[in-house]
């Protein structure tokens, strides 16, 4: 139209926006059946494969792990503190469902977990909106019960599965002298085959001596007396039996298992191995003792942290990845550090041997994973105790909240990192190089 045009201007036809498509979001439901279905693929491939043993160790370390993180969750969620997101591992998302504001997943790299919570620090920069509801804002209180929840967890975890041993499985009792096997001797039926002495015997007492609590009584007395018959009173199933048992001479036999006493003097043997038996204690009786065990282990775990931070520690560490004799002698003394590998084998190793085996690994591996990380350093849980306590006693009074500077703290806490890739690569490399024996063998 030129400039001196007058004529109205046609109305132009109006075209419609293309219509946006929904985006498509998986149901939690749906996502469920997904993890489920995956699950139970990698549990068939497993008993295939013959590693139940395996897989039932790996399940109770993603467990231990995510449970950690679910006291985080839910002390936050408490807290009334926002939570984005609640992941098993690291790196890109291979699944995930969102309920609410949090999303739920795993992701590629099985290496921890973690729970998202914004505004752990002063540094990092949160939308307005939601400052209100960070970690930062929140009392003193609420920030103390998130940042020790997690460890919390590994000592509920402990009791429980402590409970378990004492309740359901049982421990051996020391005190008691059990038959735990009855083998030939010179390739026929042993004297205590012949006796009638069954696996399974606790024996109470030998020619009048009381066993119990002195495993030397029997087999002294077994030894002295080679070819001369002994009494035996045995416990079989809670009825008391006396047997007759005549030891043959172990000069003539070598029994297998017998070491020989000095001298061509004759020695008794019956062809038995003995133990102690499995005793599970009462349902109130095992709480009971549970509290007492478990500061025992707890004191155990933290004597064994300070040995991980002593200087002789740090210095044994790098021994024994170039010497599998200190590495052997570590392990034989409670000191040595295993990596996540060599805690699996171990745990394997003891899934192996028996439930009872597996429990004490994984009550010993929750306390220590628990102390360790209540260490009054950042990244781990005991760097926010320690932060929100100095917050608090700055704070004193104050309705406005203080705010430690984490910035300040920046070359500590690199200097933990360093600790903790140092503690890692040298403890992977131990198990690497010098597998440790395997102590249910």
């Amino acid at each position: 139209m030129s400039a001196t045009d007058t004529r109205p201007a046609l109305p132009q036809p109006v075209v419609p926006p293309p219509a946006a498509v929904p985006e498509r979001v998986k149901s939690p439901t749906r996502s469920v059946v997904e993890l489920v279905a995956a699950v139970g693929l990698i549990v068939l491939v497993a008993v295939v494969a013959g590693l139940t043993d395996l897989l039932i160790v790996i399940a109770c370390i993603v467990v231990m792990i995510m449970v950690h993180e679910l006291g985080h969750l839910l002390a936050a969620k408490r807290g009334g503190m926002k939570v984005t997101e609640y992941f098993l591992g690291f790196g890109p998302r291979l699944w995930s469902f969102r309920r609410g504001e949090t999303e739920y997943g795993i992701k590629a790299f099985p290496l921890g977990g973690y729970v998202k919570i914004p505004g752990m620090t002063n540094l990092e920069e949160v939308d307005p909106a939601d400052e209100a509801r960070t970690y930062r804002q929140q009392p003193f209180h609420a920030r103390l019960l998130v940042a020790v929840a997690g460890s919390a967890m590994h000592f509920l975890m402990a009791l429980v599965l402590l409970w378990a041993l004492l309740a359901l499985v049982g421990v051996p009792n020391a005190d008691k002298v059990q038959i735990q096997g009855v083998a030939p001797v010179g390739g026929k039926p042993g004297p205590a085959a012949v006796a009638g002495i069954q696996p399974g015997d606790v024996v109470v007492s030998i020619d009048g001596k009381p066993v119990a609590g002195s495993l030397g009584a029997l087999t002294g007395t077994v030894r002295d007396h080679p070819g001369t018959p002994v009494t035996l009173v045995v416990d079989r199933g809670g009825r008391t039996r006396t047997l007759t048992v005549t030891p043959a001479d172990g000069r003539s036999v070598h029994e297998a298992g017998v070491v020989a006493p000095a001298g061509d003097a004759p020695y008794g043997v019956i062809g038995v191995s003995l133990g102690s038996p499995v005793e599970r204690a009462t349902p109130l009786h095992a709480l009971a003792s549970t509290g007492s065990d478990l500061v025992h282990f707890s004191w155990a775990s933290i004597v064994g942290v300070g040995h991980l931070f002593s200087p002789s520690g740090v210095v044994q560490r790098f021994d024994q990845v170039t010497n599998a004799k200190a590495a052997q002698q570590a392990a034989a003394n409670g000191t040595r550090v295993e990596s996540i590998v060599g805690a699996v084998r171990t745990a394997g190793q003891a899934a192996q041997a028996g439930l009872g085996d597996l429990l004490l690994i994984l009550i010993s591996i929750n306390l220590f994973v628990g102390i360790f990380n209540l260490f009054p350093m950042l990244p781990l849980d005991g760097g926010h105790v320690a932060i929100a306590v100095y917050e608090k006693i700055r704070t004193g009074r104050r309705k406005v909240l203080y705010h430690a500077d984490v910035a300040k703290l920046m070359p500590f806490t690199w200097l933990m990192l360093t600790f903790l890739g140092v503690l890692f690569a040298t403890s992977l490399l131990t198990d690497i190089l010098h597998p440790m024996a395997n102590p249910f063998g």
